[in-house]
């Protein structure tokens, strides 16, 4: 088995190990399963297309890292995540921030899928359109899981409350959005080269 084949054997394996432990006794069912829908979703769609269609390892590991972040907030909730209320008391702060931690990590891996998607299958003709498109794409999903929120909001009413985690701050949606559009830049500042290489390695 080739080194890589290895690698994504572990990170499949602690990802669902990380979803099972997620799935017992969540602090609220239906917000479990909004919360890591996408990362059920994305392994329904990478496992069968590995072969096919294979990422970079930093790709699928930039993928495991948000999944388990995922399944995390959807266990206690993000706004009740014990690690967020440590940095809360920790700094002194007035809400648990690790919701802040999930849509930050909304714009830095979506920015790479992004990024390998688009070079990978020449959807951009010139480069220096392509940290911009990225950006943008990673925008909408942004907007689009605010609208998510907002539906939720009015179909289920008070008993959202755990999906939206908005704890009191009439402006979270759009520090929601702005944090994801600093992950984004963060990714497309800190990554290119690395990710450069290995798309490189890939196509040898």
């Amino acid at each position: 088995m080739h080194w890589r084949d290895k690698y994504l054997v572990i990170l499949l394996s602690t990802v669902v190990a990380v979803l099972v432990w997620s799935a017992v006794r969540p602090h609220d069912f239906l917000t479990w399963i909004l919360e890591v829908f996408p990362a059920l979703a994305g392994i329904a769609i990478l496992v069968p297309t590995r072969k096919r269609f294979p990422l970079t390892p930093l790709l699928y590991t930039l993928i495991a890292l948000h999944m388990i972040i995922l399944s995390v907030g959807g266990h206690y909730t993000y706004a009740l995540v014990p690690i967020g209320d440590w940095v809360r008391d920790w700094l002194g702060l007035e809400r648990n921030h690790y919701d802040r931690l999930g849509h930050f990590t909304q714009g830095f891996v979506p920015a790479m899928i992004a990024r390998e998607l688009f070079l990978r299958l020449d959807v951009v003709a010139k480069r220096g359109w392509l940290n911009y498109l990225i950006g943008s794409v990673c925008l909408a999903i942004s907007a689009v899981y605010e609208l998510i929120e907002w539906a939720a909001a009015l179909i289920m009413g008070q008993s959202s409350d755990s999906f939206l985690g908005t704890q009191g701050d009439v402006w979270d949606t759009q520090s929601d959005m702005f944090l994801c559009l600093i992950g984004a830049i963060a990714a497309l500042s800190l990554l290119p080269t690395w990710h450069n290489k290995q798309l490189r390695e890939l196509a040898d």
